[in-house]
């Protein structure tokens, strides 16, 4: 997200804008295939030597006629996901977008400085500032207390939240990208959030909580679980719910527990099978 901020003649062959992340859509405006790049010729001069075009060879032929055939894969599928990118970039505006890039980048930087002082911060610049986006590192965890990414990920759903990029670009670490469109109360209760579980992960650290069934390693906990008649856990089921003062106004509920995420990842478990059999 540096749209607006960037200077030719830096080094910098182009510039991408993000919408996705304010929109769900695929990586830059499309995902592959799609709107990969906006350029702004009006803002930013580049040479022929850095813009050359690149032919696309056109659009094929579809590769039936009678049916169609496959139109969801490249280049036939989500078309119309580019109207949402377009409306946005004009509706914004020259100055809007270069605001939002401004706000996306600062909303960054201070999330990054309330979580320094409880998880690493990786890459930062000269001046120890980030870009729109940072990566706090988790990886020391698994040695000091056996917790691994996914038990943050999955606690983070505890407090509300769905778990940003996991192990991505870096193993082991979480990249955190707030958008424009956040406010400093839900940037805030985000860190919030963070700083609770890292003290969590103090916990089993310091032989308070045990290492092999904590509130971790058995998040997330969904009302089935916490309102069955079993409970064998060594903390409460109100600390397992409700362990920030935020969350018995506003709860997200997860629908289910943890499951074994490679074994799904292997294994197809369809469960309309009325659906599929027809």
């Amino acid at each position: 997200m540096i749209l607006g901020q960037a200077l030719a003649g830096t080094g910098l062959r182009f510039s991408g804008s993000t919408i996705r992340i304010s929109f769900c859509l695929a990586i830059m405006a499309g995902g592959s295939g799609r709107v990969r790049t906006t350029w702004l010729l009006d803002e930013i001069t580049l040479s022929d030597r850095d813009l050359k075009p690149i032919s696309t060879g056109g659009i094929p032929a579809p590769d039936k006629s009678d049916p169609l055939g496959t139109i969801s894969a490249a280049p036939w599928g989500s078309t119309l996901i580019l109207q949402i990118s377009y409306t946005y970039i004009a509706m914004m505006g020259s100055k809007g977008l270069t605001d939002a890039s401004k706000i996306a980048i600062l909303n960054a930087n201070y999330m990054a400085k309330r979580l320094e002082n409880h998880y690493p911060v990786l890459f930062r610049g000269v001046n120890g500032t980030v870009a729109h986006e940072f990566i706090v590192d988790l990886r020391g965890f698994k040695n000091t207390a056996g917790i691994e990414p996914e038990d943050v990920a999955k606690r983070l759903m505890d407090y509300g939240f769905h778990a940003p990029t996991m192990s991505w670009p870096v193993p082991g670490t979480l990249m955190i990208e707030p958008t424009e469109s956040e406010s400093k109360a839900e940037l805030d209760r985000f860190c919030d959030a963070l700083i609770s579980i890292r003290e969590e992960i103090a916990q089993i650290e310091n032989g308070k909580a045990d290492i092999h069934n904590n509130v971790l390693n058995g998040a997330h906990h969904p009302p089935s679980l916490l309102m069955g008649d079993a409970w064998t856990k060594p903390y409460s089921r109100e600390y397992a719910a409700f362990s920030a003062s935020w969350l018995r106004t506003a709860k997200f509920w997860p629908t289910t527990g943890r499951v074994d995420n490679v074994y799904g990842d292997r294994n197809l478990i369809c469960e309309s099978v009325c659906l599929w059999g027809r």
